[in-house]
């Protein structure tokens, strides 16, 4: 209480003829500021009451906060949201991760990463029975490839968290401690959660001291004392900026500021600056390509140096909230220690500030720096005052710092001439880079002049191809989202629909898809050994299909096994323009027989697996092609890469479907015009036991 009645004598309440009391509303997750700065002073000794009256009432103990081996969760500021399919992470030609060049990068681009979340499975997990955890032990190398590469990040000095997805049927506490224990991972990321369970806590200081706990959602001040760290995701601000709850309360409680779907990231980072706190970098979401602007990388890049070097006093208790500033649309707090003063600035409006900006107390022996342009600062003092003076660009930051020669350290001058360059570096263009996205091309092979045994003709024919593809958040054909819309969409699981008009000449389909006898003929005769056998037709025994279901489709074969098979047997994989106008014909038809799902139609999993390609002569569609929907996806001639994500798009649908959550991919018989953006990592991930091929053949015109 003493320490309250301090701050309440250092920031005292105006008087009854002055405006009326500050009410706090410590009930968001960012504590709004008031716009007036006449009420600042008020707020301040709000902020101060309720702080100390909650850890009073909660019995607040910050026992973990204090364990050695949880330090470095404070000074995390910048975590890197890595996406393991992105071709920065893993180069599918060379087989190797590339974790040095994806730190170089991050370096480069954003001023490094403190950390970074290794996601694994979403949006690609459902599309066969693989779990979670299934989805770290397929990754290239298994659970040893990835713990070098945990190995690799450390030797860097970044922490990785690995990811849990409690809404997976598959969800266990007990595996996920395995898994921190295997890859020794420093954190896990909680997806869709505000909290771990209460037994998460001493599981983990059993299995790997110093790994931390981090939700996506807003983690209840409850959870502060055993939650190191968690996600700020689109919380709203004040035009006077706010106080983030939670690092208000405990200092060293870290929070990542993320809107991921956002151009502008200005309004994050200016949170993250005034509040001492960090940043969710994350531009591969999920698949879709949304990278940060010029601006907000120069931002960033000169805001980290500062945190990391002046972390005890963004972690300490003297932070002073909202300090007056000099100019409209300017505001700035002010952080204490060790014979330090250094304001956090950020500028709010849309122009370029220059001039008087903050009017300080004049310190003895104390000298000026401008952190931010690696410069001294340009000051002015009279009787009782001294006046910092600068220029801060359009949504941009600003920093000062005061203190004494022997308090700035021996290196002070290397780390300004550093902040010097990152400033002639800087460029405020504020245009989202766009990248392309580029088909892959295969080999349309020799034309033939006859229909092959076991094809069917597709005749020639212009068509309007109606394509429909769900909205996930791992986007469809571009890297980015069409205009005008919006990922968030997403939770509703609406439908994106395309359409193209296309001129198809003559070709032939295999009247049924690949199976497993076919597939065995070709092995024999071609002696095909793929480079990496991980999961490679796994379901066969002793190099021979199962018993009785040498007339199934084939399955655990990834694109190149079906294109090599298909280049082996003189033909082609379909594009899937072509499979969708051999399952539905010209007439559009929803599905291959018709304009509604019926029963004896397809395999819809009633079986438990697959069945065989003939089962369902009632399915054919109308050039007589069996199974196009059901039993299982079908790869087309679809390979697609930005630079950062390659996928294909599978059709068809499966006997397959998992069931518990929205969060699944697509599984079940789907209509003919349904698309599924598959992404691609590697054959070992990509081999699947509900994916087989049918192949197409190029005819010579009549």
């Amino acid at each position: 209480m003493a320490a309250v009645l301090a701050l309440l004598h250092r920031w005292p309440l105006r008087a009854a003829a002055g405006p009326a009391p500050f009410k706090l509303d410590s009930s968001r997750n960012i504590i709004p500021a008031p716009d007036d700065p006449a009420q600042w002073p008020a707020y301040r000794a709000a902020l101060a009451a309720w702080r100390a009256e909650t850890r009073a009432r909660l019995g607040y103990s910050d026992a973990l906060y204090r364990r050695k081996e949880f330090a470095w969760a404070a000074a995390n500021y910048a975590c890197g949201f890595v996406m393991m399919y992105d071709e920065t992470f893993y180069d599918h030609r060379t087989r190797r991760y590339t974790v040095e060049t994806l730190v170089d990068r991050g370096e480069l681009e954003f001023g490094g990463y403190d950390s970074v979340v290794l996601w694994h499975a979403y949006p690609r997990i459902g599309v066969d029975d693989r779990n979670q955890f299934d989805f770290y032990r397929d990754m290239p190398g298994g659970l040893p490839g990835l713990r070098s590469v945990v190995h690799r990040f450390h030797r860097l000095g970044v922490k990785v968290y690995i990811n849990y997805n409690p809404w997976e049927s598959a969800s266990d506490l007990e595996t996920l401690v395995a898994m921190v224990r295997a890859l020794e991972a420093d954190g896990i990321f909680l997806d869709t959660l505000s909290q771990g369970a209460a037994a998460f806590r001493d599981r983990l200081d059993a299995a790997r001291p110093g790994v931390i706990l981090e939700g996506e959602l807003p983690l209840p001040l409850e959870n502060v004392p055993d939650h190191h760290a968690s996600w700020a995701q689109w919380f709203d601000d004040s035009t006077a900026p706010g106080v983030l709850r939670n690092k208000w309360f405990e200092r060293r409680h870290q929070q990542h500021q993320i809107r991921r779907w956002d151009e502008d990231h200005s309004g994050e980072l200016h949170s993250a600056w005034m509040n001492g706190s960090g940043m969710m970098i994350w531009e591969n979401v999920f698949g879709s390509w949304l990278p940060w602007n010029q601006r907000d990388r120069s931002i960033l890049r000169t805001m980290l140096p500062v945190q990391r070097r002046f972390t005890g006093l963004f972690n300490g208790d003297s932070w002073t909230p909202l300090v007056p500033t000099e100019q409209p649309g300017l505001f700035a707090s002010l952080w204490e220690g060790a014979g330090l003063r250094l304001w956090t600035l950020i500028n709010r409006s849309e122009h370029r500030l220059e001039g008087p900006l903050l009017r300080v107390s004049p310190s003895p022996n104390q000298h000026y720096f401008d952190l931010r342009t690696g410069t001294e600062a340009a000051w002015k003092s009279d009787s009782d005052a001294v006046l910092l003076s600068g220029t801060i660009p359009p949504r941009g930051i600003g920093c000062f710092l005061a203190g004494a020669d022997k308090e700035l350290g021996e290196d002070f001058h290397d780390f300004m001439q550093r902040q010097a360059r990152l400033n002639v570096r800087a460029v405020f263009d504020t245009r989202r880079p766009q990248i392309e996205t580029r088909p892959i091309p295969a080999s349309p092979g020799a034309p033939h002049s006859q229909v092959p045994d076991g094809m069917l003709e597709i005749p020639a024919a212009t068509v309007q191809l109606s394509i429909e593809m769900r909205v996930r958040e791992c986007g469809f054909y571009a890297s980015a989202p069409p205009a005008g819309h919006h990922f968030a969409d997403s939770y509703n699981f609406q439908v994106q629909r395309f359409s193209r008009r296309v001129t198809f000449p003559r070709f032939a389909l295999d009247e049924t898809p690949v199976t497993n006898a076919q597939y065995a003929r070709f092995l024999q005769a071609a002696g095909y050994r793929p480079r990496h056998q991980e999961n490679f037709l796994k379901h066969w025994r002793d190099g021979r299909p199962p018993a009785g279901r040498e007339d199934h489709p084939v399955v655990y074969v990834d694109l190149d096994d079906a294109r090599t098979y298909a280049s082996w047997a003189g033909k082609r994989l379909p594009t899937e323009e072509e499979w969708q106008y051999a399952a539905q014909g010209t007439d559009g038809r929803t599905y291959p027989w018709g304009e509604q799902l019926e029963p004896g139609r397809c395999n819809g999993g009633e079986s438990g697996g697959t069945t065989p390609v003939k089962a369902f002569p009632a399915g054919r569609s109308p050039f007589g092609c069996y199974d196009m929907c059901g039993n299982v996806w079908h790869w087309t001639e679809s390979r697609c890469s930005d630079g950062h994500t390659r996928f294909c798009i599978i059709r068809g649908g499966a006997f397959f479907t998992a069931n518990g959550s929205n969060w699944y991919a697509d599984g079940g018989p789907r209509p003919a015009n349904f698309a599924a953006k598959f992404l691609l990592m590697w054959p070992g991930l990509d081999r699947c036991g509900t994916i087989g091929f049918r192949c197409a053949a190029t005819l010579k015109s009549r």
